[in-house]
């Protein structure tokens, strides 16, 4: 978990052992999705969230939330399954990645967070966020 001014970076590691199917962290429309040829340093390396290949979403409803996938050294695969444009609820599938890998979503200030450092998390049922006031 990164604080910075801008909201809370909560990134979540995915061992070779894990389902690597990343779900939407909030309903709305996918305004944006960029993929980012790079390296592939270990997943849980600070460095691979600006130097490893990635693929980054960003989706627009309530609230304004972008997430990226990260390949790891195992993982040398993304697939995207949504894109710019497209609706999406709440814990809709959008994409695959291959084995050993990282997803980062930047929480808005305006949520509070609800894991910490160690934290374990399953995708489509763990809430990471809720938000401080009703929107």
């Amino acid at each position: 978990i990164e604080s910075r001014e801008d909201g809370n970076r909560v990134s979540i590691f995915l061992s070779v052992f894990n389902v690597h199917v990343v779900r939407s962290p909030v309903g709305g429309k996918i305004v944006d999705s960029i993929y980012r040829k790079g390296k592939f340093l270990l997943a849980f390396d600070e460095r691979a969230s600006l130097e490893n290949e990635q693929q980054i979403f960003v989706v627009e409803g309530e609230r304004k939330i972008t997430f990226s996938l990260i390949a790891g050294l195992v993982a040398r695969r993304i697939i995207p399954w949504k894109m710019p444009g497209e609706q999406v609820a709440r814990g809709d599938r959008m994409a695959l990645i291959r084995f050993g890998s990282r997803v980062d979503i930047w929480i808005p200030p305006e949520c509070d967070l609800n894991v910490r450092i160690g934290d374990r998390v399953r995708g489509g049922s763990s809430v990471l966020a809720r938000s401080k006031e009703p929107v």
